[in-house]
């Protein structure tokens, strides 16, 4: 994987070539894709840091592709997508996408969503000198980023072992929404909120035995969740 390396996967050229233009000005290295097939081939050769990747493309789409790298990668996903339907980012999401940007939208916007995923991604991944944390058959690694039910790894992504995280760091503390937003995403002007809904939802299929009857990843309603040891 490179460091510096952003896939952009758009079949409009126009855009793709907009796109890739700011990228490299902002300093990064870009590799351009115009289908879903080309781009599995080219990420299957060498994975990139991170991935700006239309729903609508031709032949293998954006939910196809990120169905595929989530069965092989944590690499965070930025979704484009002209649809403006809450179903269709709410589907990017479940998939394991971390954030979406609608179109028509500012380069720069793209940009600063780019930076500040990439900056939360490394620093998770590199800052943290924490030692495990065990709650009954649940046990977080912060180092090797991984989770395990019952001595079983659990496959998240970036953002769903962010989430995890912060929630176990912060035992019976409750969040809204929006302040998971900022401190998770770092972005909360520009993100629906139903992004947390989804990550939560998909945060309990994973380390609940039954995610309808939470025990550690609880709803405090009308205000926001909390982790309960």
């Amino acid at each position: 994987m490179s460091a510096n390396l952003i896939a952009v996967v758009e079949d409009e050229m126009s855009i793709a070539e907009v796109i890739s233009l700011y990228l490299r000005r902002a300093g990064y290295q870009v590799q351009l894709y115009y289908d879903g097939q080309a781009a599995l081939e080219g990420m299957e050769r060498q994975m990139p840091a991170l991935i700006v990747l239309d729903i609508m493309l031709p032949g293998v789409d954006g939910f196809a592709v990120t169905r595929w790298l989530r069965d092989r990668s944590d690499v965070p996903i930025i979704m484009l997508t002209a649809r403006r339907e809450e179903i269709d980012r709410i589907a990017g999401l479940e998939m394991g996408a971390d954030d979406y940007v609608v179109k028509p939208f500012s380069p720069q916007e793209l940009v600063s969503r780019v930076r500040a995923v990439l900056r939360r991604a490394r620093g998770s991944a590199q800052g943290s000198t924490e030692t495990p944390l065990v709650f009954s058959d649940l046990r977080i690694d912060p180092l090797a980023r991984v989770a395990f039910v019952a001595e079983k790894e659990m496959i998240l992504t970036a953002k769903e072992f962010d989430m995890l995280w912060w929630f176990a760091r912060h035992p019976r503390q409750v969040f809204t929404r929006d302040q998971l937003l900022e401190t998770i995403w770092g972005l909360s002007d520009y993100i629906d909120p139903s992004t947390v809904t989804v990550h939560v939802r998909r945060l309990r299929e994973k380390i609940e035995n039954d995610p309808s009857n939470p025990r550690h990843l609880l709803t405090v309603w009308g205000v926001g969740y909390k982790f309960e040891p």
